[in-house]
């Protein structure tokens, strides 16, 4: 998987800070590592280190026994989240993340044995860690979960015997997430097929809108499946648009402001969702409900593992993969993807759930 750098010199830790990943799909990809972790370390305090918004992500988790909540992207966050750090008086800390600002935080909150990724910048600050896989001066796209697993492996820890995403629902969150498909009409008995139209990471990843809307009247006619659209926020207006657009009846959930929580038993309650590589589409991985995953300016073996459930459409362009927010050209990776072949893929894998 990876080169190792430095002597290695880890021991078992009284406290382990965790960074955690800052993209919400990679912080689902990382919860093998966590489970790694947890189980290595049954008596050490573990402290996860997270931005606000993901914290939902991993609420209910077995993983850590504290969190800090982090903005460390001006001088002050930085400071705020050295002063937390150093509070706890750790002596270990792993890095998920590979920035300088993360490397800082933990090299300035006094922790003595620092591991993490060998690039990105400042690896002086690191005690050691693993390289990336390279060709030449490239470094090679692997899985984002083996990814993770690769700092266990670097430490020696006992890895899972079969890693693979999971999370966690509490009573209460169950109950919320119950009262609200409740007050949206879905009952027991119905057939849900959830729509995630958006993409935090840009509009390159978002299937057309109109796109979205002739697939729901596709569905609706050939399926007869309640039909549950999430909105993230400053989403609404895509979400209208395609409510707006399509003659099927369509659940638009933009009005109960549905957070990174309770999207969880939202997704674990559809029998399929239809995504574009964003978050939810993992959620769907973790809690085994079959996806169709709306592909375009991403590379795929980012996430090329845990697909038994998922099928992936995706159009090969001389251009792809960019990583682009926004696309250059006419979108073409993700205007050839057409309604009536998402259908299909929908039909294929609820057949093979029946």
């Amino acid at each position: 998987m990876s080169k190792q750098k430095k002597t290695l010199s880890f021991s078992m830790p009284q406290t382990l800070i965790v960074r955690c990943p800052n993209w919400v799909g990679d912080v689902v990809m990382a919860t093998p590592a966590m489970d790694c972790l947890r189980n290595n370390f049954k008596d050490t305090k573990i402290i996860g280190v997270i931005r606000p918004y993901a914290r939902r992500v991993i609420d209910d988790g077995p993983w850590f026994d504290d969190i800090i909540s982090i903005n460390d992207t001006s001088i002050g966050g930085l400071l705020k989240l050295i002063t937390a750090i150093k509070n706890y008086q750790a002596d270990s800390a792993i890095l998920m993340t590979r920035s300088i600002r993360s490397k800082l935080s933990i090299f300035f909150g006094r922790v003595k044995h620092r591991y993490g990724y060998l690039y990105g910048g400042a690896e002086f600050l690191l005690n050691g860690g693993p390289e990336p896989v390279r060709s030449g001066d490239s470094i090679l796209p692997v899985p984002m979960k083996d990814y993770y697993l690769e700092l266990c492996r670097f430490l020696q820890l006992k890895l899972p015997a079969q890693p693979k995403p999971s999370l966690f629902i509490s009573e209460e969150l169950k109950r919320q997430g119950q009262n609200l498909l409740a007050k949206l009409g879905i009952l027991p008995k119905d057939m849900v097929i959830g729509i995630n139209p958006g993409a935090k990471f840009g509009s390159s990843k978002c299937w057309p809108a109109k796109y979205f809307a002739e697939l729901a009247e596709l569905i609706y006619a050939d399926l007869e499946s309640k039909l549950l659209l999430f909105c993230g926020p400053g989403e609404e207006a895509l979400a209208d648009e395609i409510i707006s657009t399509s003659k099927a009846p369509i659940i638009n959930t933009a009005k109960d402001k549905v957070d990174l929580g309770l999207l969880k038993p939202l997704v674990k309650r559809c029998s399929l969702l239809v995504t574009n590589d964003t978050g939810p589409r993992h959620y769907a991985v973790a809690f085994n409900v079959p996806a169709v995953v709306i592909m375009g300016p991403t590379d795929p073996r980012y996430t090329a593992v845990d697909l038994e459930n998922t099928i992936v459409l995706r159009e090969e362009l001389e251009c792809s993969p960019c990583h682009l927010k926004t696309c250059r050209r006419d979108h073409e990776c993700m205007t050839m993807i057409k309604p009536a072949v998402v259908l299909k893929a929908c039909q294929e894998l609820l057949d093979r759930s029946s």
